[in-house]
């Protein structure tokens, strides 16, 4: 499947509606996140009329709005100031009255986010998508009623309707939002300065990376986490490695604690927590309380049930083959459906919709969807783990090898981590590919390209690389679980 983005930061702030929006849709997206307005721009650019209706006002849904791109810049620039901090002078570079501006550094987080907003509107401008600035519900499989941001109201009709409405962070017993001293991933991209302490509660991707950038300002950070280890369904070789280095950093973990409770002190937080296992309670007083344990589909309002749309235990939208929901013509992707809640999945899943809808053969491979984690070193991974395959009986060769031994990483003075690459045994096919390293979320790609094709590891180590680059990494790994490695 071939995808190509387009970025357009110019003139177009607002998009008025075509003004033959009163006929029928061929599809109405319910939904302007990634997977959403991708869906609506595809299938606009397959000659199905479309629509989109975002409640927000601004595109991009949580991951541009208040997740994956602020978070990204955040990460970004506390990187920056860590290495000039710890590592300039190391290098022979001499930095004086090295400071951080945090009313900037909040700025250009918003200028950012702001302008790929404002793209996205370009975008269905140029593809003639018609966009509703409201809340939309069902008043029937092919009616949506929008309350207007405006304060106005309209019904809209359609042949098809997608729901693609994201998720939202998940509440902790006790622990109310306020945005303020108790926050969710939302409030921690916008406090108004740099705390001196923070306790992250959960260790999984969403709290590492935010427990990162606050951690490389000088914000003494402890993330509490239930289970044994950090971002649980990562590789444990992996997860393992990757705590280390971060408490390496100064990052502080408590491994298999839960919390029993906390209190919103008004202007610090308290939280009291004890060993899973047994043992002596811990409360623990910060700044600010991040509670980072999940997200949760977000489909309250939609009135979807009322036309036959089934949840689940989880409150997930129940879908079928092609993404159907059981109701003619209604459609859910993202993060409201099961599997991982990301961005790019929801990217793939809308297209797959989009494509299905126009007569064309939508599809999307699940083992070849990857992660990644925005730390440094980054963490990112595709297919399976070395767990998944001992569970499974899957016969399997494992190959690694080291940044310290790879030439870019040591001029780069970037050689905490490793590469790690599972294949069949019997037949050399990847199976999964593990990097904790310098830009890992760069390098995965070859690995995901190398799955979606069915590669083997002899068909990466015997593609040449450049040299000297990261990637050459990945390619020594490869010849370790096919052969030996060069390099090592």
């Amino acid at each position: 499947m071939f995808k190509t983005r387009y970025l357009i930061t110019n003139q177009f702030t607002h998009f008025q509606r075509s003004s033959f929006s009163s006929q029928p849709f061929d599809l109405v997206v319910i939904g302007g996140g990634p997977g959403g307005y991708v869906a609506a721009i595809k299938a606009a650019q397959l000659g199905l009329k479309t629509a989109c209706v975002e409640k927000r006002g601004s595109l991009g849904g949580t991951c541009l709005n208040v997740g994956c791109i602020p978070s990204k810049a955040l990460l970004n620039i506390s990187h920056k100031y860590e290495d000039a901090h710890k590592n300039f002078k190391g290098l022979g570079i001499k930095v004086d009255n090295l400071g951080v501006d945090w009313a900037q550094v909040q700025k250009k987080k918003g200028d950012i986010v702001g302008s790929l907003t404002k793209g996205i509107e370009g975008l269905f401008a140029k593809n003639k998508v018609s966009y509703y600035k409201g809340w939309g519900k069902f008043t029937s499989k092919n009616e949506i009623a929008i309350d207007l941001n405006d304060g106005k109201k309209e019904t809209i009709t359609t042949k098809n309707t997608l729901i693609a409405t994201g998720s939202e962070p998940t509440p902790f017993p006790g622990l109310d939002f306020d945005e303020k001293i108790i926050i969710s991933s939302t409030g921690a991209l916008a406090l108004q300065q740099i705390p001196k302490k923070l306790v992250v509660i959960g260790g999984g991707v969403i709290g590492v990376e935010m427990a990162s950038v606050y951690q490389r300002l000088g914000t003494e950070v402890t993330v509490v986490e239930y289970l044994d280890n950090i971002c649980g369904a990562i590789d444990l070789e992996v997860s393992k490695a990757f705590q280390k280095i971060l408490t390496k950093q100064g990052m502080k973990f408590l491994i298999g604690h839960k919390v029993l409770g906390g209190k919103n002190l008004g202007n610090a937080a308290e939280v009291v927590i004890e060993p899973v296992k047994g043992g002596d309670k811990i409360t623990l007083t910060a700044d600010h309380v991040l509670v980072s344990t999940g997200r949760r589909p977000y489909t309250q309002g939609l009135n979807a049930e009322s036309i036959g749309v089934k949840l689940d235990n989880r409150g997930r939208i129940q879908i079928g083959h092609n993404f159907t929901t059981g109701v003619d013509g209604v459609y859910a992707i993202g993060d409201v459906v099961e599997g991982p809640m990301l961005a790019h999945k929801a990217e793939e899943e809308g297209i797959a919709v989009a494509e299905i809808l126009s007569g064309k053969v939508g599809h999307v491979n699940y083992d070849a969807i990857p992660g990644v984690i925005y730390t440094n070193p980054e963490v990112a991974t595709v297919g399976k783990t070395e767990e998944e395959l001992k569970k499974a009986g899957v016969q399997y060769s494992k190959g690694s090898f080291p940044f310290l031994a790879n030439s870019r990483a040591k001029a780069n003075d970037e050689i905490e981590g490793f590469i790690k690459v599972l294949t069949d045994k019997k037949t050399d096919k990847l199976l999964g590919v593990h990097i904790v390293g310098p830009n890992a979320g760069e390098m995965i790609a070859e690995a995901v390209l190398g799955i979606e094709y069915g590669a083997a590891s002899e068909d990466l180590a015997r593609t040449c690389h450049a040299h000297p680059t990261l990637s050459e990494a990945l390619k020594e790994a490869c010849m370790s679980a096919h052969f030996k490695p060069i390099h090592m």
